[in-house]
């Protein structure tokens, strides 16, 4: 998992986000659905005649794009050390947390989660996604979520402005991922190819060839049929650099 959002996987967890600002209400019944589960371990574990184990327990992180300071205080929340602005927990006996969105720092670990933030929030957490190198772990880990994201929006025919806004600005990241997955797919099959027809072929060569445009690997694709040497493949490498 990725930053942030990983701190809450560890363990068994419970993820409500909300796209709007979550309500006490809707926090409560959140909070009911965790404690029906706990109920649910116990009873397992009381008709197996087992011990449940706290780590067992899932903990719930309700995400929310903003919480008011009137909502936070009628939860009673506190603020643990070690833990990133924005996250609030309840009493340790509800294994509750409230996530602020609106309040977490711009850092790498939170960037996913701003995603589903709103307005100027997500905004910046957009154009940093879009500014990561492609290979960049937290782009790829992000996206993958993006697009869980994407596709569940889409399925809603009554979209908010914010959400359809949301899907046009995650669609060119989408695409460029989509071309970033199209071209390793490319790269892969042309060294298997290379690797059959010369033999096991160096890490720098396979750098070289990692280093070319799709155009180029498909003129690879066919060039490497005249191949007999690896010294082939250096030449026409090196023909490409110049």
């Amino acid at each position: 998992m990725l930053g942030l959002l990983g701190r809450f996987t560890e363990f068994p967890a419970i993820l409500e986000p909300f796209r709007n600002a979550a309500s006490g209400d809707e926090i409560c019944d959140c909070i009911q659905k965790l404690l029906e589960v706990k109920a649910l371990l116990r009873r397992d574990a009381k008709a197996n005649k087992t011990k449940l184990q706290e780590s067992d327990i899932p903990k719930l992180w309700v995400l929310t794009p903003t919480a008011s300071p009137a909502l936070l205080s009628s939860f009673n929340v506190n603020q643990k050390l070690g833990w990133l602005p924005g996250v609030y927990f309840l009493g340790d006996a509800l294994r509750t947390a409230i996530v602020a969105i609106h309040q977490l720092p711009q850092t790498p670990e939170t960037l996913w989660l701003r995603i589903l933030g709103r307005g100027s929030m997500q905004s910046q957490a957009i154009v940093e996604l879009s500014n990561l190198q492609l290979n960049h772990p937290y782009k790829q880990a992000t996206l993958e979520l993006v697009y869980n994201l994407r596709q569940n929006l889409r399925v809603n025919q009554n979209l908010e402005s914010d959400d359809r806004e949301l899907i046009m600005r995650l669609e060119p990241l989408y695409q460029q991922d989509r071309e970033r997955a199209k071209l390793e797919g490319q790269q892969d099959l042309i060294i298997r190819q290379l690797n059959r027809r010369l033999g096991e072929i160096d890490a720098s060569l396979i750098e070289g060839v990692r280093g070319l445009s799709i155009e180029q690997l498909s003129i690879l694709g066919e060039a490497l049929l005249d191949f007999s040497v690896v010294a082939d493949l250096e030449a026409w490498l090196n023909q490409q650099a110049e």
